[in-house]
């Protein structure tokens, strides 16, 4: 009895592996991320997103497709915020971590150089906190961008200027980044057709942390809006100088660095700042796959104790989307899964999504739309980001024109 008992054994501890491995198939996603480096605040975010989807997917049973079932690995190392890294690194992910598709590193600059990896070796990478347009003019079939491109960013913010005060004198000072500079061009060519006044356009470089000449250029200028910025490093210095330095704006819109949670730490010097964002909780969409902006947020929440900027949810909706495209197609062959994200034209708790397919500008996302959102005090006096435009997806209205103390 003892030896029947023993073989059965011996025969479990030989089958039960060889059906693990039946179960355990991964698919690898590779990407950088700037976890040190100037960077690395607008990074942290995304990598959180991107975790967040993979132990959801995970928890769930994995992805999917053709009647096998994918659990995600995230392979992922520093680029320290360097364009050198990231070339080294993407071939690295590609060649010897055989990584099956491609997410992007955080910024614009980074992305572009990723790209040129990627597209090298055929792969597909889901482009999220990369906004610049050039990098989707280049004939590339494997891109697919998450984010509105730059050059509408600043848009809405114009918008509010032409509502409140069409007769306002603009400074247009940005970081001579590829996505600030693009963004600039788009907000040059807007407030043109718009009709509004451009007093002053003025670039920096990104790792400036003495703006005041460039303050005093503003003041000279008879500014009394100014709109512009760069990253959180840039972005959140050039808003404490204009309050320490009393530069009396009557709106200040910046890119990026508002919509960081510890923004708001800047106290007074944050209160009435506006951003563009991609995607802010309150604005509720119908999603057709994947949680409600409210569950997300939630979840989010509930994970890392902070609430989501559209840097986290650009993040999770990358892997959303991916998923979606995997399951929808059957496959996880890259002809297959690029054939379905060509055809998509969905929405999900991030918005609308939807890719240009013609050559000239393939992968650009041509479906999503962005809202503009401010620090506004709360009832209990702390800072609060409010969605502010448009009307019809705000849930406060704009303080406009700002405390004199900016």
């Amino acid at each position: 009895m003892r030896k029947s008992l023993m073989a059965a054994l011996l025969v479990a501890s030989a089958v039960l592996p060889a059906a693990g491995l039946a179960q355990a198939k991964t698919l690898t996603i590779g990407f950088t991320s700037s976890e040190t480096g100037k960077l690395n605040a607008d990074a942290t975010p995304q990598l959180r997103g991107f975790e967040m989807w993979r132990d959801q997917v995970n928890a769930n049973g994995g992805i999917k497709a053709g009647g096998t079932d994918y659990k995600i690995k995230l392979k992922y190392y520093d680029d320290q915020s360097k364009a050198g890294r990231v070339q080294q690194l993407y071939s690295r992910l590609i060649l010897q971590d055989n990584a099956d598709f491609l997410f992007s590193p955080y910024s614009s600059g980074l992305t572009s150089t990723a790209a040129v990896v990627s597209e090298q070796f055929g792969k597909i990478m889901l482009t999220t906190g990369a906004a610049e347009g050039k990098t989707y003019k280049l004939g590339n079939k494997y891109l697919f961008q998450m984010y509105t491109p730059a050059a509408q960013y600043l848009k809405s913010a114009l918008e509010v200027v032409k509502a409140n005060n069409p007769k306002a004198k603009i400074a247009l000072v940005y970081s001579n980044d590829g996505f600030s500079q693009g963004a600039a061009a788009g907000a040059a060519d807007a407030a043109k057709s718009m009709g509004l006044n451009i007093v002053l356009n003025q670039s920096y470089s990104p790792d400036t942390t003495d703006f005041g000449p460039i303050i005093n250029k503003i003041v000279s200028s008879g500014a009394n809006v100014l709109i512009g910025g760069g990253h959180y490093a840039d972005g959140s210095t050039l808003a404490r100088q204009l309050y320490d330095k009393k530069a009396n704006l009557e709106f200040i819109s910046l890119l990026v660095a508002p919509d960081i949670p510890k923004f708001a730490s800047l106290g007074e010097a944050a209160e009435g700042v506006t951003v563009p964002s991609q995607w802010e909780p309150s604005v509720a969409y119908k999603p057709d796959f994947g949680p409600t902006a409210s569950q997300f947020t939630t979840m989010f929440q509930n994970k890392y104790h902070t609430t989501p900027g559209y840097h986290a949810a650009g993040g999770y909706a990358a892997g959303l989307v991916l998923q979606h495209a995997i399951e929808q197609a059957g496959s996880i062959k890259t002809a297959a899964v690029a054939k379905t994200l060509n055809a998509m034209d969905a929405t999900t708790f991030y918005g609308h999504i939807r890719f240009a397919t013609k050559a000239d500008e393939h992968g650009l996302q041509i479906g999503h739309d962005m809202v503009l959102a401010q620090w506004q005090q709360g009832s209990d006096g702390k800072l609060e980001s409010k969605v502010v435009w448009p009307k019809s997806a705000s849930n406060a209205a704009i303080v406009y024109p700002l405390k004199k103390s900016h």
